[in-house]
């Protein structure tokens, strides 16, 4: 019986099988430029495969069409002049349209990190503006609590004042009484 697979498993099957699929299309389009005889650079290769810059210099991809470019230069050299001198201006539309990709591709970087940072704002807004909240709420609550216990210990002093004066009268009265019995037993 065979355990279920994780999703981890899942996505990295599908990675690899998407991986397969795209180096398969790159060696198909390869194939393809060199039937019909159209210079083989590593940007015509991935333009007409749809797939990255990346993947055609990778491991694997890239031997091929280095391979292939080889064997576009043996045949120009053998054959004709004019197929070099195209070969140079491949190269430099290659460099151009790899130059435009850079530019544009930073211009996107900046633009996502300015978007990036804009969000990561409003986050730390709402969360100071969240913990600020309920920290007013907390010292609110503190506050009534305080207050209660404040009132609760007014009531108290002014009770035990009250039982001081009382205390203080009753022991006026008793020293007062004290005297006179004294007086009256001394006389």
């Amino acid at each position: 019986m065979t355990s279920p697979r994780t999703p981890g498993q899942v996505l990295r099957e599908a990675r690899r099988k998407d991986s397969r699929d795209k180096r398969a299309r790159v060696l198909h389009t390869l194939d393809e430029l060199l039937t019909r005889g159209e210079p083989v650079t590593f940007t015509t290769v991935a333009k007409a495969a749809g797939v990255s810059t990346w993947l055609v210099y990778a491991p694997g991809v890239r031997e091929h069409i280095e391979s292939a470019r080889a064997q576009q230069a043996r045949t120009a050299a053998s054959g004709d002049e004019p197929r070099s001198a195209s070969g140079a201006m491949s190269i430099r539309t290659d460099l151009e349209v790899l130059r435009a990709d850079n530019q544009r591709l930073r211009g996107q970087v900046s633009d996502l990190k300015e978007a990036l940072q804009r969000q990561l704002g409003r986050q730390l807004d709402q969360l100071q503006a969240t913990d600020l909240t309920d920290r007013i709420g907390e010292l609110t609550a503190q506050n009534q609590e305080l207050q209660g216990q404040l009132t609760q210990l007014q009531h108290e002093n002014q009770e035990l004042e009250r039982r001081l004066v009382e205390s203080n009268d009753d022991l006026v009265a008793a020293r007062a009484s004290l005297r006179r019995m004294i007086r009256i037993e001394n006389s």
